[in-house]
């Protein structure tokens, strides 16, 4: 088996994870690849274990499946470079809150010894689809975010649903998420948490102007159309984090489900709801911590 380790070179919490992996390869006769510049970065030598390539994109191509050590910020960058591969993608989590990471540095062991063994199932997240009126496309796994570039003004974003008009939002921003993006960003906004294939889009206003505005949860089989009519204040338009530029107003982009996803491993023992539990500390008394 091959296996690509996608991580963040100047994380040095992965250091540990990232040694325990290859430790585990030496041992079981997995052949792993990584970019050299993270390995150098990270001070990693190689080894018989451990070949090198020029990026993280070559090593993927060389690999089977991909190990992703970090936190979901990290396995966001992954999902990107594997979109439309379908290679399986195990996340060990080296951070501190992570959804799509939730393998822990405690189970990572198992985790990795399923994957020699395919013991696990495979968990398909779809991307979000934009594409703006010049035809361009972008991809979102978590989300796409229309917020004001500077704390001037509020912005005025109109939001329309299979042609019919939703609302015109007057607030810092919108976000719309898929079911994977409801615990990042949508989560910190207010907006609900949605379980992984629920099929739906989520539509969750930052700092609304109104305090009648609330989160909409739409379903994902038809488009959901973003209109922004207005250059002042500019508008920052966003995929996971990555700002794509607003040159030209208005602004209109329509939004979808993707048919492209990436299948996460999920092993047997785990499920969404232990991954909530867990992460959100559900069910704590925090009296007794």
């Amino acid at each position: 088996m091959n296996c690509a380790l996608i991580t963040h070179p100047t994380k040095y919490e992965v250091h540990e994870v990232l040694q325990k992996t290859l430790e585990w390869a030496t041992t079981s006769k997995v052949s792993c690849y990584m970019a050299e510049s993270t390995a150098n970065a990270l001070s990693i030598e190689a080894s018989e274990a451990l070949h090198f390539t020029p990026n993280d994109e070559q090593a993927i191509d060389q690999a089977d499946v991909l190990i992703v050590i970090g936190g979901d910020g990290t396995m966001l960058y992954a999902a990107r470079l594997a979109r439309g591969l379908e290679k399986p993608i195990l996340g060990i989590n080296s951070g501190r809150l992570g959804f799509m990471n939730d393998v822990s540095i405690e189970e990572m062991h198992s985790a990795l010894e399923a994957l020699i063994k395919k013991d696990y199932e495979l968990d398909y997240r779809h991307f979000l689809e934009a594409v703006d009126e010049q035809g361009h496309v972008y991809y979102a796994l978590n989300e796409c975010l229309f917020t004001r570039r500077d704390s001037s003004s509020m912005v005025n974003i109109e939001a329309f649903y299979d042609g019919q008009r939703i609302n015109t939002y007057w607030s810092d921003g919108l976000i719309v998420a898929s079911p994977t993006g409801s615990t990042a960003y949508n989560l910190s906004a207010g907006g609900p948490i949605v379980m992984p294939g629920s099929g739906v889009l989520v539509v969750t206003p930052v700092n609304p102007h109104t305090l009648t505005t609330r989160p909409l949860v739409l379903s994902s089989n038809k488009e959901l159309s973003i209109s922004i009519p207005d250059a002042e204040p500019s508008v920052i338009f966003s995929c996971d984090g990555v700002v794509e530029p607003v040159n030209d107003y208005p602004f209109v982009i329509r939004i979808k489900k993707s048919t492209s996803r990436i299948p996460l491993v999920r092993l047997s023992h785990h499920s969404y709801f232990d991954t909530l539990r867990k992460k959100l500390m559900w069910g704590q008394d925090s009296r007794r911590l």
